[in-house]
């Protein structure tokens, strides 16, 4: 399995989802609670970047959803 492809079908969850809530980068960041930049969520969406559980916790939170919604994604094998 090609990490690469997992990063990028989270990310686009995730972005998937903050767009349904009409929220941007910078207004999900606030909701976090956490201190990081827009560029951070930038690049978890674009699949830049390894999500910690943690940050799939927060982003849960932030975005109102469970957080196995965040990772129900369809990956190839």
């Amino acid at each position: 399995m090609n990490k690469q492809i997992v990063l990028e079908k989270v990310g686009q969850r995730i972005r998937e989802i903050r767009l349904s809530k009409g929220l941007t980068q910078v207004e999900l960041v606030a909701r976090m609670e956490i201190t990081t930049d827009p560029n951070n969520i930038s690049r978890l969406e674009a699949g830049r970047s390894n999500i910690t559980l943690f940050t799939i916790y927060r982003l849960s939170v932030a975005l109102e959803v469970p957080m196995k919604e965040l990772l129900d994604v369809d990956i190839p094998n």
